[in-house]
């Protein structure tokens, strides 16, 4: 009797294991049963981490090429924009050519942000240069982006200051500055700006503060604008304060001297 029992015993054992041994036939090999069932490593969590970090800026860059190219026949809209509206928040903007805009606020906005938009294609290095050399361990005192540079920021990039963020700033103002004639540089920016909490672009700037079209805005208006630009929500154009104000007369003396915005704008 006890043999058996020892022999019923020993017969299901080997045809529990035979049964096993063909799922994992079955299911393509033995390697593929045993990763199934091995828990991850770290290793393994980092190669999947670094797949999913490439192929989320493979997405990036994609979006940026065919964006841009995008961005030449339809109005772009700015990731302040986007958030903006992802968050029920209302957005004042009404897209107008360039010459639907003052020549005053395009000199305005280069005599104070890109002296040389002109020139350079797209980042100014001299000036990048002079604020590297001149940093300390607190990091740049003082920016040296150019239009193009904030135009890039604002479509494809955030708000903040970090070394990533200018980082990645400097390819994408090459690529729209190479794509782009200066013209729609320059017609980009002014409509994708922010002026004010939700106010974005020359025209709905110019209609909040003023009271009339873009293509109106006298030289004191348009100086008003552009030395607002660094802190929009801060500095209000219709009743700038002693020092905004004082920002703004600077700046119209510089404009006085600067070269027209003919230059290299059509506008």
């Amino acid at each position: 009797m006890k043999e058996l029992v020892e022999r019923i015993m020993f017969s299901l054992n080997t045809g529990s294991e035979s049964s096993r041994s063909e799922d994992i036939v079955d299911d393509g090999s033995a390697t593929v049963e045993q990763r199934r069932r091995k828990p991850m490593t770290v290793s393994r969590v980092l190669r999947r981490i670094v797949r999913v970090g490439f192929g989320l800026i493979l997405l990036w860059v994609g979006a940026v090429f065919w964006l841009g190219l995008l961005y030449w026949a339809v109005p772009p809209v700015s990731t302040l924009m986007i958030g903006r509206w992802a968050t029920l928040r209302p957005v004042e903007r009404s897209f107008v050519p360039l010459d639907a805009i003052s020549p005053n606020l395009p000199l305005a906005v280069m005599t104070s942000e890109d002296s040389r938009f002109c020139t350079h294609t797209g980042v100014d290095w001299d000036a990048l240069r002079e604020v590297v050399e001149a940093a300390d361990e607190d990091g740049p005192a003082r920016g040296a982006s150019t239009i193009p540079m904030q135009t890039a920021k604002n479509l494809f990039l955030w708000n903040g200051r970090s070394y990533l963020r200018k980082g990645l700033e400097l390819p994408v103002a090459l690529y729209l500055d190479l794509i782009w004639s200066k013209d729609h540089m320059m017609q980009t920016y002014l409509n994708i700006a922010e002026w004010g909490d939700g106010i974005f672009g020359a025209e709905a700037a110019a209609q909040h503060y003023f009271g009339k079209s873009a293509r109106t805005l006298t030289r004191r208006e348009a100086a008003l604008l552009a030395t607002a630009l660094p802190n929009p929500l801060m500095r209000n154009p219709g009743r700038p304060k002693a020092g905004h104000a004082r920002m703004a007369t600077r700046i119209m003396g510089r404009m006085a001297n600067a070269a027209p915005p003919s230059d290299c704008l059509k506008g």
